[in-house]
């Protein structure tokens, strides 16, 4: 048993000299985006949810999704130093868009068989929606949201050498003007989330000083900024939040959530959240079609109506079960091409760059 788990949960990670706050950021990411897909399906279901949950999934929008933006931005100028403009956009590719046409295609299908079980309303037409709306497609948007923009932006860095300070102003341009094309969001999303990957990319080196990363890891900073937080949090819930005002927001919950990632790395608890990052890309092209599963197990079979219990067994399936199922018959194994157009072979498992998969909307 104890072989198994290890395996199936591919616990040599915690072993690794990766940097834990990564894992632990992505890893809270991922169970932000699950709770909102988990809910979102049982209230469609016709159960009826507790305000409370409803404020918890708005708080959690707010910044979980710029959150991975910036932290892909933070890498992305290692990862030009180590490699070709080329061979960034071909990592890329393999494990943002591949992954967006495979599972897409995978999860319109079940939804399209399995109509009478599911909530998602689906035709053949949505096929076509994988080029130019992913927004119509449950979570998928993010993959070649992230793709897009990192694309742009490797290209105006490498190619025409643009400043950090215009990228910024791009990036709130872009930011601003997004709304007059989200008739065709595989455009518009790149457009609205550029802005963090600017400010990422623009912060990296300060970032990684020494001074900085003391203050991340002390607890006294964490404590001052979280009235601030909390504040800004509640300002969201209660009010009408225009562009300008979210982009504060966000930003100030993906401060708080770093700051919470580097505690948890000081202290090294709940490793499990590592596990759980380091898939993330993996729970996220998945979890969807894992929690339909299991709401209709639950409801319909097992007579489970309580949206708190429906709640807590679809997330902890959501995240777990995508786990197992990739380290025991994909990673490695005979559905190696659900994740990868090239067989993996010399590559290491923990030589792929940092992405920041997860987040959903």
């Amino acid at each position: 048993m104890k072989h198994f788990l290890a395996k199936a949960f591919n616990l040599e990670i915690l072993q690794k000299s990766r940097l834990a706050w990564v894992d632990y950021l992505k890893g809270i990411a991922i169970i932000l985006v699950v709770y909102r897909h988990a809910l979102l399906g049982i209230e469609r279901g016709g159960i009826v949810i507790n305000a409370s949950l409803e404020n918890a999934n708005m708080i959690f929008y707010s910044f979980r999704m710029p959150l991975f933006f910036v932290l892909s931005g933070i890498f992305i100028g290692g990862s030009l130093l180590k490699k070709q403009p080329g061979a960034v956009i071909q990592n890329k590719f393999n494990t943002l868009l591949y992954p967006y046409l495979v599972w897409t295609f995978i999860q319109i299908t079940l939804q399209v068989v399995l109509s009478r079980f599911v909530n998602a309303s689906r035709s053949w037409v949505d096929y076509t929606y994988i080029l130019y709306q992913p927004r119509s497609l449950d979570q998928f948007w993010y993959l070649p949201a992230l793709f897009n923009t990192t694309l742009v932006y490797v290209l105006l860095k490498t190619k025409l050498k643009t400043p950090h300070w215009l990228q910024l102003l791009l990036g709130l341009a872009f930011y601003f003007t997004a709304r007059y094309v989200e008739s065709i969001s595989m455009i518009s999303d790149w457009m609205k989330f550029y802005i963090f990957f600017a400010i990422g990319d623009a912060i990296a080196r300060l970032f990684f000083t020494d001074s900085v990363q003391r203050v991340l890891q002390q607890k006294r900073s964490l404590l001052l900024f979280a009235p601030f937080f909390a504040l800004a949090q509640w300002y969201y819930v209660s009010h009408t939040v225009g562009e300008a005002l979210f982009l504060v927001i966000a930003l100030t919950g993906c401060v708080f959530m770093f700051m919470i990632a580097f505690q948890l790395q000081r202290l090294q608890w709940m490793p499990f959240l590592r596990v759980l990052g380091f898939h993330s890309i993996y729970i996220y092209a998945m979890h969807v079609i894992v929690i339909g599963l299991l709401r209709v197990v639950l409801i319909r079979f097992a007579g489970i109506h309580q949206p708190l219990v429906l709640l807590t067994l679809c997330i902890t399936g959501g995240v777990f079960i995508p786990v197992i199922i990739y380290n025991c018959l994909i990673n490695r194994g005979p559905l190696w091409f659900l994740f990868s157009p090239r067989k993996p072979g010399a590559v290491k498992k923990d030589s792929r760059e940092t992405t920041a998969p997860v987040l959903a909307s």
